[in-house]
């Protein structure tokens, strides 16, 4: 049995990440900022936490887990304001950076050190966070902050390799959730038990890789 800590856990994949890792008899600390019902009828560790790029809540986070050992983190949580050359937001675009490069960088520095050789640091990037793939433009905010995720992760995963910590990042697909809601994506049961494969398959030899869910490796 192993310790999984998942952001972003009251909704959408987050949450069915808790789902299918609770069924199989992990140990799940589900972090968000508030939670949910259906997050609460999966009898896990919830720890709501008001902002994870703050540093002082990440210390009351760190806090509470109180020198227990994390052998999985999925860093899940992110946000997306569409917007295209005609509706630039500067105050959303910083917002995005803060959510979705930041936070979980922060975090899992603070993490590390509860986390001993042969640990899993995971980050939900996307494939819109792809300079190389990208041929449709726009969605300034989202796809600059994946970017700027993506080269702080591979960054991680050199650092981190002499202690033993395997660090991936990961595309779901297009995923029937909330932030997807006209998505013909799949649903979320089908992307998370491939995600957790791709999970499975995290190793020293792989770090620093960026994977679709499938198992196709993505350009950065």
């Amino acid at each position: 049995m192993s310790v999984f800590l998942v952001t972003g856990a009251n909704r959408g994949i987050g949450l069915e990440y808790c789902r299918q890792l609770k069924s199989r008899g992990d140990t799940v600390i589900a972090v968000c900022r508030e939670t949910s019902a259906d997050l609460g009828e999966l009898d896990v560790r919830i720890e709501q936490v008001p902002d994870l790029s703050q540093q002082e809540s990440i210390a009351d986070l760190i806090g509470r887990l109180n020198g227990l050992e994390i052998n999985t983190a999925i860093l899940n949580a992110g946000i997306n304001h569409v917007m295209d050359l005609n509706n630039l937001d500067p105050s959303s675009i910083r917002q995005q950076f803060d959510v979705n490069a930041l936070a979980p960088l922060l975090l899992a520095s603070a993490l590390i050190p509860s986390m001993s050789a042969g640990g899993k640091l995971v980050f939900m990037s996307s494939r819109m966070g792809s300079i190389q793939d990208n041929t449709s433009g726009g969605e300034y905010g989202y796809r600059m902050s994946k970017a700027a995720l993506n080269s702080a992760v591979k960054s991680l995963s050199i650092d981190l390799k002499d202690q033993g910590i395997s660090v991936g990042v990961l595309h779901p697909g297009m995923v029937q959730t909330r932030m997807n809601l006209n998505s013909d994506g799949i649903p979320p049961q089908e992307a998370v038990s491939n995600l957790l494969d791709r999970i499975g398959q995290l190793s020293l030899e792989t770090t620093g890789s960026f994977w679709h869910a499938e198992g196709k490796v993505l350009p950065w």
